[in-house]
């Protein structure tokens, strides 16, 4: 066997040994987070011969969504402003030389439950009639479920996401009002239903637990603008009726006059669900509104600042924190047009395939949405 022979088994033997397909580690591997709020997963190559290539896939083959961004070098996922439909497993793809291997991230949306009750009340029945009272409710995690009156929990038959209240034969003593309350760690739902029974005696002046409803469940408003929720109670006696805010104080710029919560130059961190207090001597009761506050966009350009050399490939990612729906324009400052070959992609990236030196300059990317808009630069120099 000749020298060149030997060395050129020795070469291929080492490829051979030394040659790796890519290992793969992605953080978190699993993440919760609140409806609107935003997340990254991160994959690293941990061995593997280079170069690799990573890209980011749904493991349903669907397409990413367009709140879904990744970044310049493949290996940021980023779910910016969460949907429901954004709820799923992710999967980062790693391919060299030698092989591909992947490996899995895992997202759950979370939300707060929402309820319905059938049949829906005021329910009338008459004496020695049965009722059943069934309460469907949804919600991240999975809330649980329970049927009260007066304050009091009481017997019912449950399945996953249904709890029936039964009354075989209904006596006088059955009139009221009954509450299905469905709770997780994202909030508390509940719906009341008055159960009127005919052919009993009363008076209207009796004694009564309180009831409060409030004007509207979900109340959506603008960064900076005054927002007012209305709430309601009857009872004898008549209730005393005050707000509170679902885990976390009232915002400091708040009033409560007559039952009307007001909240003044709300923003953000205003969300969340309010609960309205209505309490007598014969017991209490909440009734809940949902508040999400709308923002404009807060941009980022990924990354800000990039060297390259002629022939290079520019890759510019915007992303965005607000209000979906987010549009993005890129432009270059103080030049008429963008360079020849700019391709601006819907979800803010800015690719330009081979740069040259009179590419160089500050570049701008322009987010806006219902409320308003924002902007972010990123310097772009081109070296020789």
């Amino acid at each position: 066997m000749d020298s060149s022979t030997t060395a050129l088994l020795f070469c291929s033997l080492l490829w051979t040994v030394c040659a790796q397909a890519p290992v793969l580690s992605v953080e978190p591997r699993s993440a919760g987070v609140r409806l609107g709020e935003s997340v990254s997963f991160r994959c690293r190559v941990v061995s593997g011969s280079q170069p690799v290539r990573l890209e980011w896939m749904r493991t349903n083959n669907h397409p990413l969504a367009d709140n879904v961004k990744i970044g310049p070098d493949g290996s940021v996922l980023t779910v910016a402003n969460t949907r429901n439909g954004n709820q799923g497993q992710y999967r980062c793809v790693a391919t060299n030389s030698v092989g591909r291997s992947t490996m899995m991230a895992s997202l759950t949306i979370k939300h707060s439950p929402k309820v319905r009750v059938t049949p829906a009340g005021p329910l009338r029945v008459r004496l020695g009639e049965p009722v059943a009272l069934e309460c469907h409710a949804t919600g991240r995690p999975r809330p649980s479920i329970s049927w009260q009156r007066h304050g009091t929990q009481l017997v019912t038959t449950k399945t996953e996401d249904t709890s029936t209240l039964k009354v075989a034969a209904v006596s006088s003593e059955d009139a009221g009002v009954y509450v299905c309350q469905a709770q997780n760690t994202e909030g508390v739902a509940e719906v009341k239903v008055e159960v009127i029974v005919e052919g009993g005696q009363g008076a209207a002046n009796a004694p009564k637990a309180p009831m409060a409803t409030v004007s509207m469940a979900e109340v959506t408003a603008v960064e900076g603008h005054t927002v007012t929720m209305q709430c309601q109670a009857t009872g004898s006696p008549l209730p005393v009726v005050s707000w509170s805010k679902l885990r976390a104080p009232l915002p400091w710029q708040h009033t409560v006059v007559g039952g009307v919560l007001t909240l003044t130059s709300v923003g953000r961190q205003d969300s969340g669900q309010y609960i309205c207090n209505a309490t007598n001597t014969h017991g209490y009761s909440q009734a809940y509104t949902q508040l999400e506050v709308d923002s404009p966009p807060y941009t980022t350009s990924l990354p800000d600042q990039v060297r390259l050399r002629p022939g290079d490939t520019l890759r510019l990612q915007c992303l965005a924190h607000g209000s979906h729906p987010i549009t993005f324009r890129w432009t270059r400052v103080g030049r008429a047009g963008m360079p020849a070959g700019a391709e601006t992609i819907k979800d803010g990236q800015l690719l330009i395939g081979q740069v040259k030196l009179n590419d160089s300059g500050t570049y701008k990317c322009v987010a806006t949405n219902h409320v308003g808009s924002s902007e972010a630069l990123a310097k772009v120099t081109v070296k020789a």
